[in-house]
């Protein structure tokens, strides 16, 4: 399960950076573009996002994960690029 949750981590990262790129480059560039793109990769994003964060709360009942740890591997979920270093931080002293 955790191997599991490590790929929905950098899943869950990378569709947040499309996400980023999609509204900062390609909006200015080309606007049709933008709202076909926008809708998959956002309901993708939302669904990686749901699994990361039910994947975290089951590892830390699992694992016995402390409170400080699920908060900041949670945190990090809501920054760019959190999601990759939170799994090299605290989940892959894990497996």
């Amino acid at each position: 399960m955790l191997k599991t949750f490590i790929i929905i981590g950098y899943l869950e990262g990378i569709s947040y950076l499309l996400l980023f790129f999609n509204m900062l480059v390609i909006k200015n560039i080309d606007i049709e573009l933008y709202g076909n793109f926008l809708f998959p990769v956002g309901m993708a994003h939302g669904i990686l996002f749901i699994a990361y964060v039910l994947l975290a709360l089951i590892l830390m009942v699992k694992l016995n994960w402390s409170m400080k740890k699920f908060a900041l591997i949670f945190i990090a979920s809501l920054i760019p690029f959190g999601t990759f270093y939170s799994e090299r931080k605290w989940v892959y002293r894990e497996i």
